[in-house]
């Protein structure tokens, strides 16, 4: 019979005590992300809070759903008391011994009182700037932010997030958003519809309904020779892209409340920099733009920036700049063709006695 030296014993047996308990806890994480996955999602699309971030805090904050705290006070995300706390409440060790914790009478009071922590104290607003799919951002904000104590904090929630492929559950959040954006779209369109009916009156002589201040301007699509008249704040498709044309002096906040889009995206939408009052009128698109635009070509006219072109052609900014060698701030010359599907054989010429746009310029 063969006898192994003591210590390699030893080793074999922490190596399998330890590949038992990996493999437990991934199944408990597994479980805990199958059960809470809708609540997390639902979570992100009421606040904006990541669903792989409020996952991966619930998972490591209860040890996959085990923690007392989770069982008895289904309290999923180690959130104490605070002053402002006026609910139930649980004693626990923690930091400190008879620590004050907060009790929710339910796992969906848990999930949304944590939204709603985060939402609303001003340490962690930062985080609310960063992308959603910033994973490691957050992470690492609500370590930095004070979350937690641990300082390996934010290295624990990414390596839950990775090995559970949590991001998944973030992206889910965002399509199931710019779907119910969409039916807004559409509903919006469905209203403008309804107010221009034809209505009857004595005569039977048709009236239509017009909103009041409402003001229509007029451009030359140059390519088509056709004139396009658009009316300010009515909905209309550019390069099938939802996009409305806003007068000077229109709150980009506004907007973006009014049609239930984040202000930031907003801007991406249009190749804009932080600006809130627009300086001249505009069109402003809802959704963001195609990388291809409609037609092969755009014929520059006299006075036309290439900021103001894209958008007349529903045409995202980088894409008509790498189709035609271009780079951020040269302006193509009058009569130069400007290719918006694929590159260019050469670079068009550049204006020399005209400015680049500057108020809209690219993020």
């Amino acid at each position: 019979m063969i006898r192994f030296p003591k210590f390699i014993t030893t080793l074999v047996v922490v190596a399998i005590t330890s590949a038992a308990v990996a493999q437990n806890e991934n199944s408990r994480a597994s479980f805990y992300v199958e059960q809470y996955k809708d609540l997390a999602i639902a979570e992100m699309m009421r606040t904006g809070v990541p669903a792989s971030i409020t996952l991966a805090q619930g998972i490591l904050e209860t040890g996959g759903g085990q923690s007392d705290l989770a069982s008895q006070a289904n309290n999923h995300f180690g959130i104490k008391c605070k002053s402002e706390w006026t609910g139930e409440t649980m004693l626990h060790d923690d930091d400190a011994k008879g620590e004050c914790f907060r009790k929710y009478p339910s796992v969906e009071a848990s999930f949304q009182d944590h939204s709603d922590f985060l939402k609303n104290r001003p340490n962690y607003a930062f985080l609310f700037k960063l992308d959603p799919t910033d994973y490691e951002g957050w992470a690492k904000g609500l370590r930095k932010a004070g979350y937690a104590t641990n300082p390996a904090y934010a290295t624990k929630l990414l390596r839950i997030i990775i090995d559970n492929n949590l991001q998944q559950f973030t992206l889910v959040a965002l399509q199931k958003k710019e779907r119910i954006e969409n039916e807004l779209f559409v509903s919006h369109d469905e209203k403008n519809r309804v107010q221009k009916e034809v209505v009857y009156v004595e005569k039977e002589e048709p009236v239509t309904i017009v909103a009041p201040k409402v003001t229509t301007v007029t451009y030359k699509q140059p390519v088509s020779k056709s004139n396009i008249s658009y009316t300010t704040g009515e909905i209309f498709s550019i390069n099938d892209t939802k996009v409305l044309y806003i007068e000077a002096g229109t709150s980009l906040f506004a907007i973006a409340n009014n049609y239930n889009i984040s202000y930031k995206k907003l801007l991406d939408f249009n190749d804009l920099n932080e600006v809130d009052i627009l300086q001249k009128a505009q069109l402003i698109f809802l959704q963001k733009k195609p990388k291809k635009g409609s037609k092969e070509i755009h014929i520059v006219e006299a006075g036309e920036n290439i900021y103001e072109i894209c958008q007349k052609e529903g045409i995202q900014l980088v894409s008509v700049l790498e189709y035609n060698r271009l780079t951020k701030g040269m302006e193509p010359a009058k009569g130069e063709r400007l290719y918006l599907k694929f590159p260019a054989p050469v670079s068009p010429k550049i204006a020399t006695n005209e400015k680049p746009f500057v108020v809209s310029s690219s993020r």
